[in-house]
């Protein structure tokens, strides 16, 4: 199946181009040019004119929590642990198979509104076993968002009971998950040891192993606060990048999560192995974790991708907002408004995401996924807007709102339309919060 799209502008990698075309064939995009010649070229195709809308590549959050959406407002201004204590802890053990469906329904529903067309899903909420992990597999189909599930692997016996499995049950359950869905063209299963607290050393090499084995890389949380820093060095005289060295863990296969309390020979180390860092910077803001430091990070040639986080822990989740608060944040904390362009930003929130989690998508280019997103050049937040277009990617980075986005395409699939999901009735989503928030309310 073929299909030419008509926008006013589309983002290529050479830039902004005005009155060009796009051929999708399936779910990849095949061709681009200026619009009259993709025409003359493809004269049996239908084609669908899109003005007013500027098509760039749909952003990639690269790490969410989905069930917490469901938590979002109520454990707030409070320190990191007893944010944990009163939220997740409190609430996720008695989440029943409907609410962790609800939840990721939820989330995703909103995420694809913001104009995410991929969610890698760091989800560790076992109550029942991979039917937890087959309900937020669903929802992410219901909602039509391409979903890397970040399988957590868990052993930590001061979490939650759902939270923990066995190293020996952990890896079963993600490679089981993982074979069930190697043909799927929108679910990708990965193996992710919570943390350094979290997982034990046995279960954090157990996920390194089976990512070697299953060829992807491994997500897992580090640094994220100073407490886990000095545990690390209490028990193993090390930091936290160094004793993950030290377990054979640290190579281009490893993802790091937050990576707030890093020194600069922890970075170094992290370029001269090739690993990535997940950067999530509204959730480092409200639940004071610190500040990451990415000028570093670029320097040693890290790939920077970026996530939200959960949604009770940030608590929007849209990517193009983790993009102004990157650029924004680092420029306050280095005095240096150079230290992260809008470019950069930009690239971190589509293209560094796609490739951190082995897609090939987050650009607009022949042979890419179609995954992107249709923004409105008439909505507030896009003016003003000069021809030569000099300021359409910062307004996109820096002022652009949801109101904006009316069209995302995923897979080749239109998932918003007009600004409304096009797969799900948003009122069945809201009545299905509703009904998760009202059994909460029955027992707390």
């Amino acid at each position: 199946m073929q299909r030419i799209l008509l926008p006013k502008y589309l983002y290529t990698n050479t830039g902004f181009k005005t009155d060009w075309a796009m051929l999708i064939t399936n779910n990849t995009v095949t061709d681009l040019g200026p619009q009259e010649g993709i025409l003359k070229k493809y004269t049996q195709v239908p084609s669908d004119k899109y003005e007013n809308l500027v098509f760039v590549p749909g952003t990639v959050n690269t790490h969410n929590h989905s069930f917490q959406s469901l938590l979002r407002g109520i454990a707030i201004d409070q320190p990191f642990l007893k944010w944990r204590d009163n939220s997740l802890y409190k609430y996720s053990p008695k989440m029943r198979l409907e609410d962790i469906y609800n939840g990721a329904l939820f989330a995703y529903a909103e995420m694809m509104k913001c104009g995410v067309t991929t969610v890698c899903d760091f989800f560790y909420l076992h109550n029942f076993g991979n039917e937890s992990d087959e309900a937020i597999i669903q929802a992410a189909k219901d909602i039509g968002i391409r979903l890397v599930l970040a399988r957590t692997m868990y052993d930590w016996d001061g979490a939650p009971d759902g939270y923990l499995e066995s190293v020996d049950e952990a890896v079963t359950n993600t490679k089981k998950l993982a074979v069930k869905h190697q043909n799927d063209p929108l679910v990708t299963v990965l193996p992710a040891p919570h943390s350094l607290h979290g997982a034990s050393p046995e279960m954090i090499q157990a996920g390194h192993n089976l990512a070697q084995e299953m060829g992807t890389k491994f997500h897992i949380h580090v640094a994220e606060e100073p407490f886990e820093v000095q545990a690390t060095l209490e028990k193993h005289h090390l930091r936290t990048v160094e004793y993950l060295d030290k377990l054979g863990v640290v190579d281009s296969s490893l993802v790091l999560v937050h990576g707030v309390w890093l020194n600069d020979s922890e970075i170094k180390l992290l370029g001269s192995k090739h690993a990535s860092l997940n950067y999530c910077p509204s959730s480092n803001m409200f639940l004071a974790d610190g500040i990451t430091n990415i000028p570093a990070m670029a320097a040693n040639q890290i790939n920077i991708a970026l996530g939200s986080d959960g949604a009770c822990g940030n608590n929007r989740i849209s990517v193009f907002e983790e993009m102004r608060m990157t650029a924004l944040l680092q420029k306050a904390a280095t005095q240096d408004a150079l230290c992260v362009k809008c470019q950069q930003a930009f690239d971190m929130g589509t293209k560094n995401g796609a490739k951190q989690l082995d897609l090939n998508a987050g650009e607009i280019k022949p042979g890419a996924l179609a995954d992107f997103v249709g923004i409105d050049l008439n909505d507030f937040s896009m003016k003003p807007l000069s021809n030569n277009l000099e300021q359409l990617l910062p307004n996109i980075v820096y002022s652009l709102q949801p109101t904006a986005i009316k069209s995302v395409f995923v897979n080749g699939e239109e998932t918003v339309k007009n600004g409304k999901l096009s797969k799900i009735d948003e009122e069945s989503v809201m009545q299905k919060v509703d009904q998760t928030m009202s059994y909460f309310e029955s027992i707390d």
